[in-house]
Order: structure tokens, then sequence, then C-alpha cells
């Protein structure tokens, strides 16, 4: 079978190559690519089916790749006979398919016959999405509601206690899990960053992402400066083909013992630089860093239709699409009032539209003034008729052990251990990682007095 070919590799090897290809193999010269415009060009015309990118094709990077698979075009990585670095270099921007640049016509035809069955396992979104370990199926507002947490040990049967960083398979990496809800400010983040405190504290290593791109607060809700390289350096790094375990745990500083913080960007106008296909990179890695990620995810689960004809154009809310598709757990919080649930029933059949899994509903700041009383049952019965869920959690409303907290830039471990908030927030935590809480009396003697920052870090006070 004829196959379309484009390349895009040095002079010093592209003749070579060009005439072992027309020589050697069935494939049909389309385009001899002089840049990667000219490639990204010919790619969106549907042209090409494969793409032969050398390592030193300017501008190529982890996003680049990501627009050719976009176009349904497969990439075949070149590189220089003997070249290690070269090599290395693809296989970090994610090429999986290399061949030296002197290779015989039947090494290439080999190496294009491999490329359908490649194709059919990863799909045109590349290899991660598509990974039996990265997704759990889209979520459904109607759907069955398991009695554990997807994440837990209990419902999935994986050992709390296995490696994050061993090569003993798919089931020994960190768990990931994304804590969404609708516009609003319904507390995601206040979810997010205790929850990742507590599952520090019952021994399960954490990253807390904070993917937020239309407000972001993590850094400052931990004393943190937001100036500092975080989620945007490490996406970055990833799309240069640079990201590896090391320099991830550089970026990810730990603030307190077995805590691992992402900053997000200081800036809602720097979105694009959190692009889809290294962001899932980074998060690729942060199940080896840690034995859960939790990311703190925008409200925005649009799809930008008004570009969807724009296939290279950035997507303004691919953090959140991209968090959602590649977790292992979805907590959709919500806002216990009147509007809140409202937006809560809403954003979950927008939620069911997006890749990712059937989520898990936590319900926040529940309080009688807003609901009447028996909040709980009140809340259950409403959730039940208006969205088909019964199965909820529920976080009791305290403000001012909230605000306090945020004061003095403290977890709620650290500032309110005996709190009610808190000891929801605990429960939350064992529930996932099916490590049995302390109990009550007990949780304050294992608590340090404060967080350990990174040198430097703190904010100053205003």
């Amino acid at each position: 079978m004829s196959r379309s070919v484009v390349t895009a590799v040095s002079d010093r090897w592209e003749g070579a190559l060009v005439t072992t290809l027309e020589r050697g193999t069935d494939a049909r010269i389309a385009r001899r690519c002089p840049d990667l415009a000219d490639l990204l060009a010919v790619a969106g015309s549907g042209l090409a089916e494969v793409a032969m990118v050398s390592a030193d094709l300017r501008g190529l990077d982890r996003s680049a790749l990501d627009d050719l698979r976009e176009c349904l075009v497969t990439v075949v990585g070149v590189y220089p006979p003997g070249d290690e670095i070269a090599e290395l270099h693809l296989r970090q921007l994610g090429v999986s398919k290399l061949i030296p640049a002197d290779a015989s016509g039947e090494v290439i035809q080999e190496a294009l016959d491999a490329l359908d069955s490649q194709h059919v396992t990863e799909g045109p979104t590349g290899p991660g999405l598509q990974t039996a370990w990265f997704t759990q199926g889209s979520g459904s507002v109607d759907g069955p509601q398991p009695d554990a947490l997807p994440g837990s040990s209990r419902g999935s049967g994986a050992s709390a206690g296995a490696s994050p960083g061993s090569d003993e398979g798919p089931e020994s990496l960190g768990r990931i899990i994304a804590v969404w809800g609708p516009s609003g400010a319904p507390g995601r983040t206040t979810v997010a960053l205790n929850l990742a405190s507590e599952l520090a504290r019952l021994g399960q290593p954490t990253v807390l992402v904070d993917a937020d791109t239309y407000g972001g607060c993590i850094a400052q809700s931990l004393s943190l400066l937001d100036e500092a390289p975080g989620l945007a350096a490490a996406t970055r790094s990833a799309d240069q083909g640079g990201l590896d375990l090391a320099v991830l745990a550089r970026l990810a500083p730990e603030v307190s013992p077995g805590l691992r913080v992402l900053t997000g960007i200081p800036k809602a106008e720097r979105w694009p630089e959190l692009r889809a296909a290294p962001l899932e990179h980074v998060l690729t890695l942060t199940r080896r860093l840690g034995r859960f990620t939790v990311i703190d995810c925008g409200f925005s689960l649009e799809d930008d239709e008004e570009l969807s004809y724009d296939t290279l154009a950035p997507r303004r809310n691919a953090a959140t699409l991209t968090s959602l598709a590649v977790a292992d757990v979805v907590l959709a919080v919500g806002a216990g009032d009147p509007v809140g649930l409202q937006r809560l029933v809403r954003g979950l059949q927008e939620l069911g539209t997006v890749a990712s899994p059937a989520p898990t509903v936590v319900i926040n700041r529940v309080r009688a003034s807003a609901v009447g009383p028996r909040p709980e049952r009140s809340i259950r019965e409403a959730l039940t008729r208006f969205a088909g869920i019964d199965s909820l959690r529920f976080i009791p409303d305290d403000p001012a052990t909230l605000d306090e907290a945020l004061l003095t830039g403290r977890l709620l471990a650290e500032s309110a251990p005996e709190s009610a908030v808190r000891q929801s927030m605990v429960g939350l935590a064992s529930e996932i990682c099916g490590v049995p809480a302390p109990p009550a009396g007990q949780r304050r003697s294992g608590l340090r007095k404060k967080a350990t920052r990174p040198h430097g870090t703190r904010q100053q006070s205003a």
C-alpha cells in the first residue's frame, strides 16, 4: 500500500533519505518541506499520511507534534547515525518510531508497515490519552454511583502502598484526581488544597497542581510567590523535550512533608502557555513523582467551537479539558445553596459531554441557613430529583476557620486540626486512598508546627 510521505529533515541527509524512500519502499513523496511551518501547512491540507522529521528541525516541539497527530499524520523521527543525543531528544518529544538517517530501504519499509498498528493503538490525539490506565470512560450525570471512590484501593483493588516510581506496571503508578466545579467559586481550591494535604498526611506522597487558568490561587493560599516557576515552566520544558523526573521535582518543591506543589500561572492572560500536549506529559510524570496528583481545575468546559476550523490554534480551556481527560477520579464540587446547586446540576450535564471519568459529587459550604433544616437531607433529595445523584460527600460551612487559614497562609491541618471542615477532608482523603484515618484525638500529635516553605518564597505582608 503506497503511503504519502512528507519529509522535513536536515539538508545533509534529505537527498539520500528521499532517494531511499523512492527506490527502496512503496512510499510516495508528497513534499520535501524546508521548515516546520511548511510541514504543518501540508499536514493541514490532508496531503500527508506520514511525516519524517529530524531532531534539528527548527521549532519542533511537543505541541507541533500534537498538531500533526490532530491532522492524522504519523510522525517518524530521523536522527544522524550514532547520535544518541538526537535520538534521545526525539524520544523526549514523544516520537516513538525512530530510524537512522542512513537506514536502508528494508528498514524504512518495516518502519512504515509497523505504523498502521501503532496508529490504531495510539489514535490521532497521541499516545497518552488512549492509554488504558489514563482514561476511565466518559462521565455521565445519570450514571451509576459507586459505593467507593474509583480512586480508592477499596474501589479499584490497587495497593495504596505501591511505589509510584517503580516499573511494576500501570497499577503501580500514581493516580490523578481532578477537582472541578462550575462557575461561582464553589470551593474548588479549598477542596483541592486540603485534600492534597490530608493525602500526604496519610502517608501518600502527593503533588498538588494549579491548572486553573482563570483565577488560580494555590500559591497565595500557601504563602508562596506566585511568580515562582511552576506549571508554566514544567509545561514549557515538556514542550521542548527537556522535562524529566528530576527537573519536575525541582519545579514542584515540598511545602510540607510528602506534599509537592506546582504553582499556576500568575495572570489569566498567560493561558496559551498551558497547551494540551505538553501539559499531558507533565501530568504523566507527576504519576511517578507522587502516589496521588490533585489538580485544581478551572470552571469552564467550553471547547472554543469558534476556533474549531483552526486546528493549530491553542484552546482556551485546554488545561481543564486535558486534566479531566487524564484523571482517574473527578471530584465535582458544588456550593450548598440554591444558586450553587443549580449551577452544579447544569455543570454536571456539561461535564457528561467531555472526556472524563464519572464524577463524584462533593457539596461544599453545607449550612441550614441556606437550604433549611437538615441541609444534607434536603440537598440529597434535590440532587436525586434533578440530577439522579444520591451518592454525595458533604463539607460543612465554617467561614471563620477557612478565613483564618487563608489569612495565615496555612492548611486546615495546621490552623484548625479539630475543626469539622477539616475532619470532613480527612474522611474524603481516607476514602480515596483506602488508608484508615487516625482517631480525631490522635491527629493533632502528628502535625508539624508549620509547613516547610522553600527558602525565599514566602510573600511579604501587605
